[in-house]
């Protein structure tokens, strides 16, 4: 399985549209068993999904998301993980041992900005 991490600075970026990359790991069953970082190729409404897709992404985790990127992730079969903070690498260690779940936490960048690391 593919897991990305919406990433600035080795820690969960707050929102998933506005991170300086994504840190994806490779897992079988409940271990990692590689990582790796792809640089975000930049934000526009509705490529980031489609982007991730193309990588065989199966999970994204981020803080937190627009719904209109959910609503895509949806579409294409990738599960959506919202709340998350802290260090990618616990967060997918979390996430594999099932300790992690979404919080459904859904961003809109005009009424919510300061949730959402102030974008």
């Amino acid at each position: 399985m593919k897991i990305a991490v919406a990433t600035e600075r080795g820690m969960v970026c707050p929102h998933f549209g506005h991170c300086e990359g994504f840190t994806i790991y490779e897992t079988e069953g409940k271990d990692v068993k590689s990582s790796s970082f792809v640089e975000s190729p930049g934000h526009r409404p509705g490529f980031l999904p489609v982007f991730l897709h193309e990588q065989g992404v199966n999970v994204i985790i981020a803080g937190g998301m627009g719904a209109g990127a959910i609503e895509i992730f949806d579409e294409k079969g990738i599960e959506v993980v919202t709340g998350a903070s802290g260090s990618t690498k616990d967060i997918v260690n979390q996430y594999v041992q099932g300790e992690l779940k979404s919080s459904g936490s859904i961003c809109n960048e005009h009424q919510h900005a300061g949730e959402c690391g102030g974008h």
